[in-house]
């Protein structure tokens, strides 16, 4: 049985930050919302509380039985889960006199093996607005910084009593170990996942794809698995794990949609074989074409890739008698969002990665990838023996180039992109920086200019190169690509597809701008 820590979300931007850092120990763990009913299993090791936008005075404030869970397991509070702590042991918690946010130099006042190997003075990363004025009875300070008095404490005794065996280790930390500023957080983490909780840290790669081979085969039994694939990573990993599990049994579906990057559909097709999977490939290009003709709203164009693609999915899935599960690449963000105590993000526009199979199809689920994040997935990958090209390539919108050519998708501009693209692409590899890059493309813009040839005046399209850094694709600035790189890339492109006469370089972060140009 896999050993569990569970962080309680309270709305933090911080929350997937603390599961990263426990999995970085190599310790399982799952967000759960602050009001969900816990179960106290064996493999629970521990409980962490983490931060929240909200105060613990407000008449609504997010509340949790922190007593209750101290009876069965080490509990940590980390920003308003240290004064929700506080509060709930009759502590002072009030408005901080002044707001702090950001660095601030974390200073130990008592040894305690949370804070084992962790330096009498270093940087932490403040951001709360409340703050705790005074620690409870039976509770014991660990640390101050220059403007709080409370940045650390743990409990020691039960209102004045010895705490009892059945009473488990309790802490708070009014900063934010999680986060990068914080020097040495990582390291108080792990103290408590180590030291407090007796997690012994062997939840890895290996480990996952064992446990999950073995729950696959469970689950399946000798059902027929049908999957829609696309070639990225999240949906090629999953495949290989539910191929290990079933081998044939599955019955993978790769569409070529007519907007794919330049010969992508022959080498996927390959790589694909080369793993051992079970993959029809089908040419849809001109069913997608034809769809797609006539529009130029965005958002039209979106839909009309999304509904062929169900389309095609259907009418293929329909040919393979028996299937009853569908395989799909879910990843533990998509399951956050949808858990989140504030409900799925709003809509800006529709998702990119296209989806949304018809209700009709009732066939039932098989997400073997829905407890990693994104970086999990590819190490799982390189476990599995996935080449490292596939796993690690940009991240690709579902619509593909449909939403990188600006105006009406046609097949001649399909080529135009996809020839550009393949250049821009391969420049940034032979150049060494497309692993510097979160993500890069290039956009065919609707217009035409003027340009002069030998002795000959051109009208031909435009195409902007797009390259941003990012960690999450949140926020993205844009990429500070060398001039003599993007000066040689912009005479190969003009040389070599006739039809381009003027490359431009994005020079836009985001926000305000999209990474995507729609």
């Amino acid at each position: 049985m896999t050993e569990k820590i569970l962080i309680l979300d309270f709305g933090s931007q911080y929350t997937q930050l603390i599961a990263r850092a426990v999995r970085e120990a190599n310790v399982y763990c799952e967000i759960t919302p602050y009001n969900k009913e816990i179960i106290y299993e064996p493999a629970l090791k521990g409980i962490i509380l983490g931060g929240s936008p909200f105060s613990v005075n407000e008449e609504n404030a997010l509340k949790a039985d922190v007593k209750a869970m101290t009876e069965h397991v080490p509990v940590l509070g980390i920003c308003y889960g240290a004064q929700l702590t506080a509060k709930n042991y009759g502590g002072k918690v009030e408005k901080s006199d002044k707001r702090e946010y950001g660095r601030a130099i974390f200073s130990i006042t008592k040894t305690d093996i949370i804070l084992e190997n962790v330096s009498p003075s270093s940087q932490v990363w403040m951001s709360h607005s409340d703050t705790i004025k005074e620690l409870p009875e039976g509770f014991e300070l660990l640390g101050t910084t220059e403007s709080i008095p409370v940045a650390a404490f743990k409990r020691t005794t039960n209102n004045g009593q010895k705490a009892t065996s059945n009473e488990k280790p309790l802490y708070g930390l009014q900063f934010h170990p999680e986060v990068y500023h914080s020097a040495e957080g990582k390291t108080i983490l792990k103290n408590f996942l180590v030291n407090i909780c007796g997690c012994s840290q062997d939840w890895t790669p290996a480990h996952f794809i064992t446990d999950t081979v073995e729950a696959l085969k469970k689950q399946i039994g000798n059902s027929k698995v049908i999957m829609g694939l696309s070639g990225g990573v999240d949906s090629t990993v999953a495949a290989t794990l539910i191929n290990k599990a079933i081998g044939e049994n599955l019955y993978g579906i790769f569409v070529d949609n007519g907007v794919l990057r330049k010969n992508e559909f022959e080498d996927v097709l390959a790589i694909y074989k080369k793993l051992g999977l079970h993959v029809i490939g089908v040419d849809a290009k001109d069913h997608f074409y034809s769809k797609l003709a006539g529009k130029t709203d965005p958002e039209e164009k979106r839909k009309a890739i999304g509904n062929a693609f169900i389309e095609i999915f259907d009418q293929e899935a329909h040919k393979i008698e028996g299937a009853e599960m569908l395989g799909q690449g879910t990843i533990y963000p998509d399951v956050i969002e949808s858990l989140s105590i504030h409900g799925p993000s709003a809509t800006i526009k529709s998702h990119h990665n296209v989806g949304g199979l018809p209700d009709t199809m009732k066939l039932q689920l098989v997400e073997p990838l829905r407890s990693l994040f994104k970086d999990e997935v590819r190490r799982v990958g390189l476990e599995l023996d996935i080449p490292h090209e596939m796993l690690f390539r940009h991240p690709f919108p579902g619509p593909g180039l449909g939403i990188r050519i600006l105006g009406e998708v046609t097949a001649e501009r399909v080529r135009l992109l996809q020839d550009a693209d393949a250049i821009y692409t391969n420049g940034l590899k032979k150049h060494n920086l497309y692993s510097s890059v979160w993500q890069a493309g290039t956009i065919l813009l609707p217009v035409k200019s003027v340009g002069v040839m030998g002795d000959e005046r051109t009208y031909e399209f435009t195409v902007a190169l797009r390259a941003v850094t990012s960690v999450d694709g949140m926020t993205a600035d844009w990429a500070h690509l060398p001039y003599s790189f993007l000066a040689d890339i912009s005479n190969e492109i003009i040389n070599n597809v006739p039809g381009i006469n003027r490359v431009v370089y994005d020079i836009s972060s985001k926000p305000p701008a999209t990474i995507e140009w729609e």
